[in-house]
């Protein structure tokens, strides 16, 4: 297999995070939005990756993984949720801090330590936010899930996940006690029931934010 950049496994992992909880797959748009880069750039990118036979793509069209940028792709996807999961559980950061600091450190540890800090952790199956830590294999497994802003009235489950794209959205949440493991009941669109029974009410990005079992 090809050796990728630290900025090709950005955009792997990107593309392959895109479709872990809906199934429309990603666009060169949309993935520059993600990356905050330039729409000229990804294409340069998007036409290396799929030489490389990373990823399919038509021109114009979305992107989708091959099965050689899915294996590479949850590589790193690995390393950044097991790192999330250690600066937590070990160093003392909270759950609205680790995005950066993964960013970076999942292109410079080694394997050897990766797989310390993974036993040490006790093999985690996710993240602080909920999202599942691929196996070694590249395997991964995921509850059905309902993202709280499309959740009809009265449905009640246990948050699976939250994005870590808004540090902001993370901190209000956390302040409010809710998070993976979380049971809540939808009132409507922007208020849950909390488990002591009060109401909470959420803001639009918070309530696209949070998966529940569906």
């Amino acid at each position: 297999m090809k050796p990728t950049t630290p900025a090709a496994e950005d955009y792997l992992k990107t593309i392959y995070a895109h479709t872990e909880w809906q199934p429309d797959p990603i666009t060169p748009r949309v993935l520059a939005t993600r990356l905050g880069i330039a729409p000229s750039s990804v294409t340069e990118m998007v036409k290396k990756l799929a030489a490389d036979g990373f990823i399919a793509h038509v021109p114009y069209g979305p992107l989708t993984l091959t099965p050689a940028g899915r294996i590479r792709a949850t590589a790193v996807v690995r390393r950044h949720r097991l790192i999330e999961t250690w600066l937590v559980r070990e160093l003392g950061y909270t759950w609205d801090e680790v995005h950066d600091e993964a960013e970076v450190l999942e292109h410079a540890i080694s394997d050897r330590l990766l797989e310390a800090i993974e036993a040490h952790l006790g093999h985690p199956t996710a993240d602080p936010h909920g999202d599942p830590i691929p196996a070694a294999d590249g395997s991964s497994e995921r509850v059905p899930a309902v993202l709280l802003a499309d959740a009809a009235p009265g449905h009640a489950g246990t948050v699976l996940r939250v994005s870590d794209r808004d540090p902001a959205v993370l901190r209000a949440l956390a302040e409010a006690g809710i998070g993976p493991g979380s049971r809540l009941a939808v009132v409507d669109a922007t208020t849950v029931r909390l488990p002591a029974g009060e109401l909470h009410p959420l803001a639009a990005e918070a309530a696209r934010a949070i998966w529940l079992t569906s």
